[in-house]
């Protein structure tokens, strides 16, 4: 399989692991965060976690933020050890799904670069 192939087909199994009961993504830190990027405190990176746009946040938030980061990472390790690939991969080709996904006005951040509105 390719290294596109793979890098899509890991993007396409995390998002599917990100949406099921099976990540712990408790309904408070996703109102947390949600709230959040409405006020433009974090955003979506391209490395597939979630980012502090202002530098840092109140507590909650940021113990949210930390949380859902964590699931990730977790996700993101399982999805390479399925597909073959790394984990730093299926987080990057996830954080290009999330990031296709942002809604406007929120902010996301590529690899390599600075905060900006989308």
């Amino acid at each position: 399989m390719s290294n596109f192939k793979k890098f899509f087909a890991a993007a396409a199994l995390v998002l599917m692991a990100l949406s099921s009961p099976a990540f712990a993504q408790g309904a408070a830190e996703k109102a947390a965060v949600d709230a959040a990027k409405a006020a433009g405190t974090v955003g979506e990176q391209a490395d597939g976690y979630l980012g502090f746009v202002t530098g840092s946040a109140d507590a909650a938030t940021t113990a949210a933020v930390s949380a859902i980061n964590a699931g990730r990472a977790d996700v993101y390790a399982q999805t390479a050890a399925k597909s073959g690939t790394t984990r730093e991969a299926a987080g990057q080709a996830t954080g290009a799904q999330l990031i296709a996904r942002t809604p406007a006005g929120q902010f996301v951040r590529p690899l390599g670069g600075g905060w900006s509105r989308k």
